[in-house]
């Protein structure tokens, strides 16, 4: 175990590390937040402390790593969250992938152990057609286990994923497995009614299903969820619900007018190395009261944030551009530098820009983002331009694949944006994970006891100011290109809770010049 009083070593002992095993995974529960092949990180040791900054396209996270023990599998990290006291395990470890072999006879067993088990626990039913086959027309892959359990004219779907299969296959088995009752219904043509849907999940790895069953439409289908010890050969029924799950923070919303004023020298200094026509367009994104983001069409190039100055206990503003271990802090010499940058990137990232290029290519849902920021209004006339809030709240685990904007209509009621510009099959369900989370944030009421006007969390942290929010559950808005969306999420969307009030939104593919709908769909009543 490394000292933790000394930042530097442990930032170096952890650059190590990661330069001798580039192809390491960073784990937080089990479960890989990155492949550190497809990320950047920065280690290091500043004002006391050793900081580890991972991010992709996808996901950022930065803690504070207070202590390091070296484990044979890799090295435990001992961490802090920015603001929290209580320290977190995170794992790096080395790849140790599965031959291709080796994950396919594991597979191949995995139906057998089934197809003993399930007469055991379901012994009034019949085992029916347990396969692993592909099917890429419905999606279907073969990492999971899925047939029927029959009694006369009545049926149940079941689906299964054996415990060698990575997190993000276990938590996506509800997609799957909603899609696989849906067309086990179909193929009766109504010759048999199949009930519901049992799913069979590793021992200890069905949190993320569990809280989203609770929100499945109990109309709709039977929903039963097992866990299962694949050594002992033991079923265990869970009980789903989603308090205690996926957990989520809230923190407040920084004070905008004050960071305006604090930062609004290092913005014009950047503003002023823009072309006149591209001023306007250059998006302000206040991340906190002490950082700024400085986007272009979605991309964030350049950032402005408040730094300790040397041997002093003062304040200041420091510009940096470019980012992770490129960052460039701006001084007289690197002036030119961000200039030629930021004029390759307004050039080349327009809308009539040549889709073949990396940078009109990257982050595309960034670029989606930054459009419906400025125009949400053309999605619903209805939603107040102003303030728009990104991933309110924060997941706890950092593992949010598709993008998100909280907003408020004129009327009071709350809006969830869910936006992917690309096919995403699991896009209903990860959807679903941020209106319950909205929703439980919004419904929670700190006011109690003496207080006439009880405030939610959401207006306790200071969003919406002086907007009276209604009482009611979120709206969800789903947003994607036409073409881009999956036909799954349709079909999913039909499985989801009544109380979810979901509209799905489908956008002119040249969203990147405007925002246009082609076509909605909404829950039927």
């Amino acid at each position: 175990m490394v000292d933790g009083s000394n930042p530097e070593q442990l930032a170096l002992q952890l650059q190590a590390f990661l330069q001798d095993q580039p192809a390491s995974v960073l784990l937080e529960n089990g479960r890989i937040l990155f492949d550190l092949r497809l990320a950047s990180t920065t280690v290091t040791a500043e004002h006391g402390h050793c900081v580890l900054h991972v991010w992709s396209e996808e996901r950022n996270v930065i803690r504070h790593v207070v202590d390091i023990t070296v484990r044979k599998t890799g090295l435990r990290l001992h961490v802090l969250r920015m603001g929290q006291t209580k320290p977190q395990t995170l794992e790096l470890q080395p790849q140790q992938r599965r031959l291709p072999s080796q994950r396919d006879n594991t597979r191949t067993r995995f139906i057998p152990l089934l197809e003993r088990l399930l007469p055991r626990y379901f012994p009034d039913f019949q085992v029916e057609g347990l396969r692993t086959a592909m099917d890429l027309e419905r999606s279907f892959g073969p990492s999971y286990a899925r047939g029927l359990l029959v009694r006369g004219n009545s049926a149940w779907a079941v689906i299964a994923i054996n415990g060698e299969e990575n997190q993000a296959l276990v938590d996506g088995m509800l997609t799957l497995g909603v899609l696989w009752l849906h067309h086990c219904r179909e193929q009766s043509g109504g010759r048999r009614l199949v009930e519901g849907l049992r799913l069979i999940l590793p021992r200890g790895r069905s949190a993320v299903t569990a809280a989203r069953l609770t929100w499945m439409n109990s109309r709709a289908a039977k929903w039963e969820l097992y866990e299962l010890d694949e050594k002992a050969e033991e079923l265990y029924q869970r009980e789903f619900s989603d308090q205690g799950n996926f957990q989520s923070r809230l923190v407040h919303t920084p004070n905008i007018t004050a960071a305006e004023q604090r930062f609004h020298p290092a913005i014009q200094r950047v503003r002023a190395m823009l072309p006149s026509h591209a001023v306007a367009q250059m998006e302000i994104v206040f991340r906190s009261g002490s950082e700024v983001g400085l986007l272009w069409n979605g991309l964030e190039f350049a950032r402005v944030r408040t730094s300790a100055a040397e041997n002093s206990f003062a304040r200041s503003e420091e510009i940096l551009f470019g980012s992770g271990a490129n960052a460039t802090q701006l001084t007289e010499e690197s002036t030119p530098q961000l200039r030629e940058m930021v004029e390759k990137l307004i050039a080349r990232r327009q809308p009539n820009g040549d889709k073949r290029d990396a940078l009109y290519r990257q982050q595309p849902e960034r670029w989606l983002e930054s459009m419906l920021r400025r125009s949400l209004d053309s999605i619903d006339a209805m939603i107040e331009p102003q303030p728009v809030y990104a991933q309110v709240p924060a997941f706890s685990a950092a593992d949010r694949a598709v993008l998100d904007l909280l907003a408020v209509r004129r009327d009071g009621r709350l809006v969830v944006v869910e936006i992917k510009a690309d096919e995403d099959l699991h896009l209903a369900l990860q959807a679903l994970d941020y209106w319950v989370r909205v929703r439980r944030h919004h419904l929670s009421v700190a006011g109690k006891g003496g207080s006439s006007e009880p405030e939610s969390d959401l207006e306790r942290f200071g969003y919406f100011p002086g907007k009276q929010l209604r009482a009611e559950a979120p709206l969800l808005y789903l947003i994607a290109p036409a073409l881009r969306i999956h036909p799954a999420t349709e079909v999913v969307l039909r499985y989801v809770s009544q109380e979810v009030d979901w509209t799905l939104i489908a956008l002119d593919e040249r969203w990147r010049e405007k925002i246009r709908v082609v076509f909605r769909k909404r829950r039927e009543k």
